[in-house]
């Protein structure tokens, strides 16, 4: 298959709702968040959610793609700062490799508390961010799952406390495409997405089979994911975009409007 008929998709079950069944006349291709802004720029995949943050550092060559987000409007529940002490007594914090916006958001709210932890870059393994630092960010299935296990070890719901300092919700990831990429084939790929979308969202069956392959797949319970999947949201809505563009503006320090594919 060309670039044209590749979509990128992150490689956590927030994506499900989306990708679930999706037309096999499209590739797919997983990669954790960060990988896919390399992806799209290098013209591997016609669209892809990439980082929030990604998107303000190559505004000008991308565009963001209307209806489609990864976000929260409180509580996310799988982008959470972990450690055996209160934020405001972390010294030392690892933030994961394969993560931009979360690790951008958390810089952005300790120096809204006023606080100065020294930030250790890692590969994004609970215990081993732990033996060294006394905080470590996760993001995506590891963070379900460390905090299934762990649960007294999380210190901070990032998507939880935007919400608390910002009054919006957050949008960790937007789907985005090259600007100089074909219209026609950018609007074949979102039409694609959103009819998969708009099954989950409508269709109880097709809702009960991506929370069931979604268990499977983490060996998480159904209950759990019920409720994470009113945690994390894939449609976006004008208090997210107006949550967006708080975020890149101030955390981000991306002074113009993001650009849309159309409108």
């Amino acid at each position: 298959m060309t670039w044209e008929r590749t979509i990128g998709r992150v490689a956590f079950i927030n994506c499900e709702p989306i990708f679930h069944g999706l037309d096999d006349t499209w590739n797919v291709l997983p990669a954790p968040p960060s990988w896919l802004t390399g992806h799209l720029l290098r013209r591997d995949c016609i669209i892809a959610p990439i980082p929030a943050a990604d998107y303000a550092k190559n505004s000008n060559e991308l565009v963001l793609i209307p209806d489609l987000a990864i976000s929260s409007k409180g509580e996310v529940g799988s982008v959470l700062l972990f450690g055996k002490m209160s934020v405001n007594k972390m010294k030392t914090i690892a933030m994961p490799s394969d993560s931009a916006t979360s690790v951008t958001l958390l810089r952005h709210l300790v120096k809204i508390h006023n606080l100065s932890p020294k930030f250790i870059e890692m590969g994004p393994d609970l215990d081993g961010m732990l033996e060294k630092c006394d905080g470590c960010l996760l993001i995506g299935d590891r963070a379900l799952e460390g905090a299934s296990t762990y649960p007294d070890l999380v210190q901070m719901d990032l998507g939880a406390e935007w919400l608390k300092v910002s009054g919006h919700p957050m949008v960790f990831g937007v789907f985005a495409a090259r600007a100089d990429s074909n219209l026609e084939m950018v609007k074949s790929a979102h039409k694609a997405l959103v009819e998969r979308l708009s099954s989950f969202e409508n269709d109880e069956d097709v809702r009960t089979e991506v929370i069931r392959v979604s268990s499977e797949k983490l060996s998480q319970s159904v209950k759990r994911l019920e409720r994470y999947f009113g945690e994390v949201i894939n449609r976006i809505d004008p208090d997210d975009m107006r949550g967006l563009k708080l975020f890149l503006r101030d955390a981000c320090g991306m002074e113009d409007e993001p650009r849309m594919a159309w409108n």
